[in-house]
């Protein structure tokens, strides 16, 4: 069974990643209401992801016998003043969540808990593309602001959905 400590935080990451969900579930309606579809889809993709970072972690505490508790969040932010605040926000979220890995990864180490160390390489691999991309988005984003075309063909163009990674945890509901 994994560590007291990373189970708490865990179960609190649990919660991180939800409220990323629905955050970038808020990026993707700003997206469609100005018509911009792939900006859309790129974000709701981003939501499905944080969603099954969510699942994949209630999986392992499932799979350890560890108690999985999930916690409320917080609303998004629910508007945005134009088209780059979004992917701002989203930047440094990501940043925030390399944090929280980092945190976990550290608990796991502290702990002895290798397992659980183990379990949490993926996420510290996932986080660098997460922030790469957002890094890259944003960069796209600020120079192409008055061109919304430009920036749907730069999503369509470089952010394609990936396939499915065969290291990635299990899911629950999988």
């Amino acid at each position: 069974m994994p560590a007291d400590r990373f189970v708490d935080q865990l179960n609190a990451q649990i919660g991180n990643e939800l409220a990323a969900h629905n955050q970038y579930l808020a990026c993707a309606v700003h997206y469609d209401a100005l018509t911009m579809p792939r900006m859309a889809a790129f974000f709701y993709g981003q939501a499905l992801e944080e969603r099954g970072h969510a699942m994949m972690m209630i999986q392992y505490l499932l799979d350890t016998d560890a108690d999985v508790v999930i916690p409320g969040v917080e609303a998004p932010q629910p508007t945005f003043d134009d088209v780059v605040a979004p992917v701002q926000l989203a930047l440094e979220q990501e940043r925030r969540v390399t944090d929280q890995i980092n945190a976990l990864v550290r608990i796991a180490r502290e702990e002895s808990d290798f397992a659980s160390e183990q379990f949490m390489q993926w996420f510290i691999k996932e986080q660098v593309e997460e922030v790469a991309t957002m890094n890259d988005l944003l960069a796209v984003v600020l120079r192409a602001r008055a061109d919304l075309e430009d920036i749907e063909e730069y999503v369509a163009r470089e952010q394609s959905p990936g396939s499915d990674d065969p290291m990635a945890p299990r899911s629950a509901g999988a």
